[in-house]
């Protein structure tokens, strides 16, 4: 393929409508498995929600010392504790119209709560519960009937086993037939014909009693809070190869006490878009597909704040010329 032919194709990529770019993807594309196509993803997806009263404790994930810092100084506390803890400001809906199709989602039960509702968490709660945002995602796929979404439950925090089922049990109610099994063929033109539209990831050992649960999806977490030392992280994990099925590569960085402290004035949006234009520069360099060292699933923060959307989405475009000619038909 010309090099003329393969720009006409990455701008159409870029320029696909984002609420519905699995749609639009060429023909070409429709029977590479999901495993091996570039997917944007939000990391820690519902935290522009978070609980800012005093009614909500400090998640028991963090030190003690904060704990107790939060309990005598919360109005001293708090400011930096939402500061560093929001990760998205944009709601599911829209990270969803702005093409994010994987969605990682921390589930906890708040402390001293007699409900069995359960909440999202990072440094604090969310106000909103997990069943509210499942009913906005199902809304959304109920007009976006061509789209696809990963939704990866992790890091549960004050689960029993009965809160883990009745979890299940929300999950399956809310999505239905939509929900994709461990055994079917994961393209987009089979899962249009069969109508499936969700892959849950599952993690925790209950998963192996659902068909149409998967096992957790692989998140690479570099632990960096410098753009260069991530890119240095990632590019070693990628000589030892990728994960055979879905993985992650979470472009996120990872603030320490250290850095809190001595950048009182900042938040983790500001360190998130500075550095924004050395890890976009760095994943225009990936690419997707089978090979060991390709990439598949790439979550960031602020996703709808730059380009990162747009930039992972034409990453299909090295997969398009490595097709053969294509049967159009969609199914039903």
């Amino acid at each position: 393929m010309s090099s003329e032919v393969v720009s006409e194709v990455q701008v159409s990529l870029k320029e696909l409508p984002m609420d519905s770019w699995m749609n639009h993807l060429p023909c070409a594309l429709w029977d590479v498995p999901l495993r091996n196509l570039a997917i944007p993803g939000s990391h820690n997806a519902i935290t522009y929600c978070l609980d800012r009263s005093d009614r909500s404790p400090v998640d028991l994930t963090q030190p003690d010392l904060l704990q107790k810092l939060d309990k005598y100084m919360k109005p001293l506390i708090r400011p930096f504790v939402y500061k560093w803890a929001v990760t998205q400001e944009a709601t599911v809906k829209e990270q969803l119209d702005c093409g994010v199709r994987y969605l990682d989602l921390r589930i906890a039960h708040r402390p001293n709560d007699t409900s069995t509702d359960l909440y999202f968490y990072h440094g604090v709660y969310t106000t909103l519960t997990v069943e509210t945002v499942l009913q906005e995602i199902r809304s959304w796929l109920d007009v976006h009937s061509r789209e696809v979404v990963l939704l990866s439950f992790s890091h549960f925090l004050g689960l029993n086993q009965d809160l883990h089922t009745g979890l299940i049990s929300t999950i399956r109610t809310i999505f239905t037939a939509r929900l994709c099994p461990t055994t079917e063929v994961v393209t987009l033109r089979n899962l249009w014909s069969l109508g499936y539209q969700v892959i849950v990831s599952y993690e925790h050992s209950m998963v192996s009693l659902y068909s149409d649960l998967w096992p957790h999806i692989p998140y690479w977490w570099a632990n960096k809070c410098k753009a260069e030392a991530l890119i240095e992280e990632f590019e070693h994990r990628k000589q030892h190869g990728r994960p055979g099925g879905f993985f992650v590569t979470g472009i996120n960085l990872t603030e320490d006490l250290k850095y809190i402290c001595s950048h009182p004035t900042e938040s983790l949006k500001d360190l998130v878009m500075s550095t924004y234009p050395a890890l976009l520069s760095w994943v225009r360099g990936q690419s997707p597909g089978s090979d060991s060292r390709s990439l598949n699933i790439i979550a960031g923060d602020f996703v709808s704040e730059s380009h990162f959307v747009p930039t992972v989405i034409a990453l299909n475009q090295l997969l398009v010329h490595c097709t053969g000619p294509c049967d159009v038909s969609r199914g039903n």
